[in-house]
């Protein structure tokens, strides 16, 4: 990478890209972009120094760009659209233009990588092991996609060029099949971006393909639940560690003694690389006692144990927009955010805020993401969310996508069995709630339903804070 002074993203903004670009202005580039859209993301990169535009035009290319052809990488998000104006003028022009995961392959060659795969949960467990190296003052570098509330970033530097880096490895594009890992964990393979893959069949063997790419003498942690092809597939001599929330046969590393008290969760680790009990997780959620079992044998590998892996547990607090608490009332009211937008993955939300919070009313607010996935995921989005008391879904947010002719919220809405459900715009989720006494709320989504979380983030601090008698709905 060295031979470009200049790095241009097409796509800044995005969570993985964004990791990229820090990474670059870090290491002495020139960094500049384009998105649509200003987020607080871009506006810090902004404030990072980075040069970022959101109009799609060839005059907004940086000049020191449009003149240093060859001195120039453009790096590209697979989410910017085939008709884009300043695409289309580099292609012509020539520019060296590679997509994100084959930069992100280029810079960990040669460096031990641990890389963390899996339709969902890869986020939050690739945080978590970033968090237990660094706490436990182990070197080590990180390409996340979310914003790390420890790290206050989605980047990581390590001190060494050669300390080892945790990578995000997504499957999407099957991009992560740029990728050599040393240690790979694979969390889930359930059936998604199905308009790339077209079944869930094609979908896990680039699972195998991935797998099929540990380093010799390498390890493979593979959740349960996953196909058990996947660990199949592992290279002769491939340490291969199956976890799970729970002991069974066949499962080598599991958590004993889960409870729930107040917002931690507690458990005991039993593997084979060491018991650990004693572990108390700020970050609520059964799913994220098996994330951070994976993480914690990870750090065990990596020689954190002990007392300082028991410390660097208790101090990790998660990642924004997954399982976050934003708004708490006087009198137990609570208002949550994640970035759940898969059946298996809202259902794990539910479930947990459930054992937290057992009989209190739960109103959820939902917005699906691309058209294809809630066409081909609708029924079971309907029994996830299903297990609200109340459910309020978006328009769905199309994100690369066009609309598909009959694919709207509406089909997911006819098969939700909870006893209130409605269909409403922004402005009336927050109308509903400056208006109606909120118990447990949550909203859920992966697309733009964000941007009501700092409006309800106020409306809900002003009347929870200045009302606090103002009665809770009732229990069910």
């Amino acid at each position: 990478m060295d031979q470009f002074p200049y790095v241009f993203f097409l796509g800044i903004g995005g969570i993985g890209m964004s990791a990229l670009a820090r990474w670059f202005q870090a290491n002495g580039h020139q960094v500049s972009g384009y998105d649509k859209t200003e987020t607080p993301l871009t506006q810090a990169l902004q404030a990072e120094g980075i040069d970022v535009h959101y109009a799609d035009a060839v005059e907004n290319i940086p000049a020191v760009v449009r003149e240093n052809k060859p001195q120039t990488l453009v790096v590209l998000t697979p989410a910017i659209p085939a008709d884009s104006r300043e695409w289309a003028w580099l292609r012509a022009e020539g520019y060296d233009i590679r997509k994100r995961s084959q930069v992100l392959g280029v810079l960990t060659q040669g460096r031990r990588t641990i890389a963390v795969a899996g339709t969902h949960g890869k986020t939050t467990t690739s945080s978590m092991v970033a968090h237990l190296l660094h706490h436990a003052g182990h070197d080590a570098g990180a390409f996340l996609g979310g914003i790390a509330v420890n790290l206050g970033s989605n980047l990581l530097l390590s001190r060494a060029a050669d300390a080892p880096v945790v990578v995000e490895a997504d499957e999407y594009d099957r991009s992560f099949l740029t990728l050599r890992p040393d240690v790979a964990i694979v969390t889930s393979t359930d059936a998604d971006h199905l308009d790339i893959y077209g079944n869930q069949e094609a979908l896990i063997e680039s699972f195998r393909q991935f797998v099929r790419q540990i380093k010799p003498g390498g390890t493979l942690l593979v959740n349960c639940t996953a196909h058990p092809s996947v660990a199949q597939a592992a290279p002769v001599g491939t340490q291969i560690i199956q976890y799970g929330l729970a002991a069974a046969p066949g499962i080598d590393l599991f958590a004993a003694h889960v409870t729930a008290r107040g917002h931690e969760f507690h458990f005991d680790l039993q593997g084979p690389l060491g018991d650990v009990a004693g572990l108390a997780l700020a970050v609520p959620g059964f799913h994220n006692v098996e994330n951070m079992l994976a993480a914690a044998a990870v750090a065990q590998l990596e020689g954190v144990s002990g007392a300082p892996l028991i410390a660097a547990v208790a101090a990790y607090r998660g990642v924004k927009r997954r399982f976050e608490f934003v708004a708490t009332g006087p009198g137990g009211q609570v208002y949550l955010d994640d970035y759940a937008h898969h059946p298996r993955e809202i259902e794990a939300f539910l479930r947990s805020v459930r054992a937290l919070y057992p009989g209190r009313r739960l109103r959820v607010v939902f917005q699906p993401h691309l058209f294809t996935r809630t066409r081909d995921f609708a029924e079971g989005f309907a029994r996830s969310l299903s297990i609200a008391d109340e459910v309020i879904l978006l328009d769905i947010y199309p994100a690369r996508e066009l609309p598909l002719p009959g694919v709207t919220s509406e089909i997911i809405l006819a098969n939700i069995t909870s006893p209130v459900k409605s269909l409403q715009t922004k402005a009336q989720v927050l109308a509903a709630a400056r208006a109606d006494a909120v118990e447990i709320m949550a909203t859920v989504g992966a697309g733009d339903v964000d941007t009501l979380v700092p409006e309800l983030k106020l409306i809900f601090g002003e009347r929870w804070n200045n009302n606090p008698s103002v009665p809770m709905q009732g229990k069910t």
